[in-house]
């Protein structure tokens, strides 16, 4: 076996009842490595990492640390090999500080010396190139600093191995650059690490070699150097799939909905949007970009209806009558009854979305049960809708009669964007309608809002992935404190401008701010 690996995994396999997570799975990761796992919904590339890091336990296979065999059934085994899991969602203490959250839990033989341990910290920024005040409490963090946060305590720990998952998924492009930076001095010392992600671009700047799972299985591992983005897809979904984004230029366009001067206090009494203002207009794909938190969430809610605004106006110029209503503090019913169709996918799927008791069906009637003309409700139509959006996003399910809750989260988002999609909205807004979607899934929804485009709706998408937003959008909202920072055209800016805008004060735009350049 050869010397300097750190982790390989032999024949790995489990099952959840009848389902096959993962089928046999062999790799290997070298000390000084950065290796990414890459793989559709439903790949088992977190199930295998969870193996890893002692959350789940396999049915069958081996792992070797150091070349040694290894038994891990728990998070503390897989601490006491040296392994440590980010994970997407963090578990941090609020209320208390960094340096509070990176020892939570540590026992010491010899008392519990604070000083002591902020100066290990310290030591652990110096050498890495974090950027980190240890006495600075969570919830005054951005989410890039408490990522740092949950890196550094399981360097803390003493961590060799570190597994990732999906780490850029809300981090500015200038926040990626920084923690690829400190991956690099990680690998420099020898550290071996695994990222799972979704980010094609991404794997091919920061790993060494990518490892593709499909269905369960392992498909091979390929050095980064000598693969491109079209061949990792092909592998991760058995076929060719075109990576490109059709963007037509705007045709018949007119303002659809006009936000102007909204604000928004919440229940805290904290200022979620403040003079906020901008045009939503048919025939063209607005994008949102921002920092987690920064708004977004609060003004589609807004909106929909969902959000009480303390000022301003949402005009909606109805393209049938011609007539304008302001939507500001109207019922999510009220607004439907108005004949507005404000299609709304939240970031919350199940939370807010869907019913995950319910099954497929049963889901897709929510949209229309009220429409019915007698007690007994028709099954017939949302059926058919159901077969419809499994056939068409490929969700992976036994039948249209499972419950939603049985499904894996990214085929519980193809259910939630193809229901809404398929209401004919006249505005269609999208929160993160890809997250958690593989790359074959996320060009089918690219594919679904531009046709929305086309039919002369007016979308507004929020997302993620800059590059996305810079090639599907047609302009593009920078939000930022609840603020507008600007809004730029799409087809001639970069992801650096938008990260600025992003990050920028919000105290350095004054109120008239944010309107289109080109205007």
């Amino acid at each position: 076996m050869e010397q300097n690996i750190a982790l390989e995994l032999r024949n790995i396999t489990k099952t959840f009842g009848s389902v096959v997570a993962n089928n046999n799975v062999s790799l290997k990761v070298r000390k000084g490595e950065i290796l990414s796992i890459l793989g559709e919904n439903g790949s088992g590339k977190t199930t295998l990492m969870n193996m890893v890091s002692g959350i789940y336990y396999p049915d069958g296979g081996q792992m070797f640390i150091d070349g040694e065999e290894v038994v891990i059934s728990s998070p503390k085994d897989a601490f006491d090999h040296k392994i440590g899991m980010i994970h997407q969602h963090f578990k941090l203490v609020d209320v208390f500080s960094a340096a509070q959250n990176i020892v939570l839990g540590l026992t010491d033989e010899k008392g519990f010396d604070m000083p002591k341990y902020i100066e290990k910290i310290k030591e652990i920024t110096s050498q890495y190139g974090f950027e980190l005040d240890p006495d600075k409490k969570i919830y005054e963090m951005s989410v890039s600093e408490k990522q740092t946060v949950e890196i550094i305590k399981v360097l803390f720990r003493g961590a060799d191995i570190l597994i990732l998952d999906e780490p850029t998924a809300v981090l500015t492009p200038q926040e990626t650059k920084k923690l690829f930076n400190v991956l690099r001095n990680m690998k420099e010392d020898g550290k071996a690490i695994i990222i799972i992600t979704h980010k094609l671009h991404e794997v091919l700047s920061i790993s060494d070699n990518v490892a593709v799972l499909r269905k369960g299985e392992y498909e091979g591992t390929v050095k980064t150097s000598e693969t491109n983005e079209s061949q990792l897809t092909e592998m991760m979904v058995g076929k060719k799939v075109s990576l490109n984004i059709d963007r037509d230029e705007p045709v018949n366009v007119a303002d659809r909905l006009v936000v102007d001067k909204i604000n928004c206090i919440n229940r805290e009494g904290v200022k979620v949007l403040d003079n906020v203002s901008f045009e939503a207009r048919s025939g063209e794909i607005l994008g949102i970009a921002g920092i987690a938190g920064s708004g977004q969430r609060e003004l589609l809610e807004s909106i929909a209806g969902l959000q009480h605004l303390d000022s301003g106006k949402i005009v909606y110029h109805d393209p049938n009558t011609g007539n304008e209503e302001n939507l500001r503090d109207k019922t999510p019913i009220e607004i439907r009854n108005l004949g507005v169709r404000l299609a709304f996918v939240p970031e919350d799927r199940l939370g807010m979305g869907l019913v995950g008791n319910m099954d497929i069906v049963d889901n897709m009637m929510l949209r229309s049960y009220k429409k019915g003309k007698s007690v007994f409700l028709q099954r017939k139509k949302p059926k058919s809708l159901a077969e419809e959006i499994i056939d068409r996003l490929e969700v992976v399910t036994p039948s249209a009669s499972t419950p939603v809750r049985r499904l894996s989260g990214g085929n519980v988002q193809k259910i939630l964007v193809g229901r809404e999609i398929s209401s004919s909205p006249s505005v269609l807004m999208a929160a993160y309608p890809v997250r958690g979607l593989d790359i074959n899934s996320s060009y089918t929804i690219y594919n679904l809002l531009n046709e929305q485009k086309k039919k002369g709706v007016a979308v507004i998408f929020v997302g993620e992935d800059l590059d996305v937003l810079i090639e599907l959008c047609d302009r593009i909202l920078v939000i930022g404190g609840g603020r507008v920072s600007g809004i730029v055209d799409a087809r001639n800016t970069t992801k650096e401008e938008i990260g600025l805008l992003m990050t920028k004060s919000s105290d350095s735009f004054d109120d008239n701010k944010g309107g289109n350049e080109n205007e």
